[in-house]
């Protein structure tokens, strides 16, 4: 196997989750030419940071002739996917018109992997599961990302800025229903400051999040302590996360990254089923809301997990063996 394509879409915690299935793909086929074929901001993640050594943009207007029967298809991409050895596909394709044409462009061997995630077990696992079929196996279902020497450096100038210790919090995600009232998020935060957990806040967001940005970062009584951070690169943002002592976050993408880089996270869960969705990482805790429903997650069960995950990361720093 020379060269192989996977495709994935979907949001930046789907392709996370999928990362346990592009490890077992890399190291069943370590000599492989391996690319992504996604959302390009978001499968950066996995550019030449172990993964893949290219990624290519979904987002092209020829492509849309594959989903169309029968549809004339550009020469271009024919050849593009006729010069894979395998492609592996997570795209929604129910009647299989998107894997009719790519046998049209030339592709022999082409894997369907776009299960419905179901109930009764993790994400990651359902999603590695279709890779069964080549005769792959995976044996560990938590997400691993790696940030490049370079992310390192820029997370080591962007840190140095901020008085430590430096805790990223991420207050929004993709749904209402899965954020905790924004008031609870500003007593936390008066409390990390206060307490000396925090020196500095990363406030991290995207479009979607502005509103409880705003109401975070414009807190006089935090003053200079509190940082917006917005518009990052995923990598870049995922080096910077994999450097800070704690993430508080919700189930969300971000959330997915700061526990694939190994940092210590708490993260507050509602209506989602965290047994499917949580991420597997060691350094993850997460809370349930009561009934499911964040609004009743009270201030002082968060402020309690916290304090012990800082606890427990202090005691293995303290812990650790220098290495010569």
């Amino acid at each position: 196997m020379k060269r192989i394509l996977v495709i994935r879409g979907g949001a930046i915690g789907d392709f996370v989750l999928t990362l346990p299935a592009l490890k077992l793909l890399r190291e069943s086929f370590p000599e492989a030419h391996l690319e992504i074929l996604g959302y390009k901001h978001i499968i950066a993640l996995a550019e030449n940071r172990f993964y893949a050594q290219a990624i290519r943009s979904i987002e092209l207007a020829a492509l849309a002739s594959f989903f169309g029967k029968d549809a004339e298809l550009s020469a271009g991409l024919c050849n593009y996917f006729g010069g894979f050895d395998l492609v592996v596909s997570y795209l929604f394709d129910p009647d299989r018109i998107f894997e009719h044409n790519l046998q049209r462009a030339g592709v022999d061997n082409f894997l369907a992997c776009y299960p419905t995630i179901g109930h009764g077990e993790h994400a990651a696992k359902q999603l590695a599961r279709s890779l069964e079929q080549l005769g792959l196996w995976s044996s560990d279902p938590a997400a691993h990302l790696f940030p490049s020497l370079g992310d390192g450096e820029f997370a080591d100038r962007f840190l140095d800025k901020h008085s430590a210790p430096v805790i990223a919090i991420h207050p929004g995600s993709g749904s209402e229903r899965k954020n905790w009232p924004i008031l609870h998020w500003l007593q936390l935060s008066e409390w990390l400051l206060g307490a000396g957990h925090a020196a500095s806040l990363l406030v991290i967001g995207g479009e979607a999040d502005q509103k409880e940005l705003d109401a975070i970062c414009s807190r006089p009584l935090n003053g200079a302590a509190v940082h917006r951070v917005e518009n990052l690169s995923l990598p870049l943002l995922a080096a910077v996360l994999q450097k800070c002592p704690l993430f508080i976050g919700h189930d969300s993408g971000i959330s997915h990254i700061a526990a694939a880089v190994g940092a210590p996270c708490c993260l507050l869960f509602g209506p989602t089923d965290p047994q499917i969705w949580a991420p597997l990482n060691e350094k993850v805790r997460v809370l349930r809301a009561p009934n499911k429903n964040l609004g009743v997650l009270a201030p002082e069960a968060v402020k309690e997990a916290i304090t012990r995950i800082l606890a427990a990361s202090h005691f293995d720093s303290a812990c650790a063996v220098p290495m010569n």
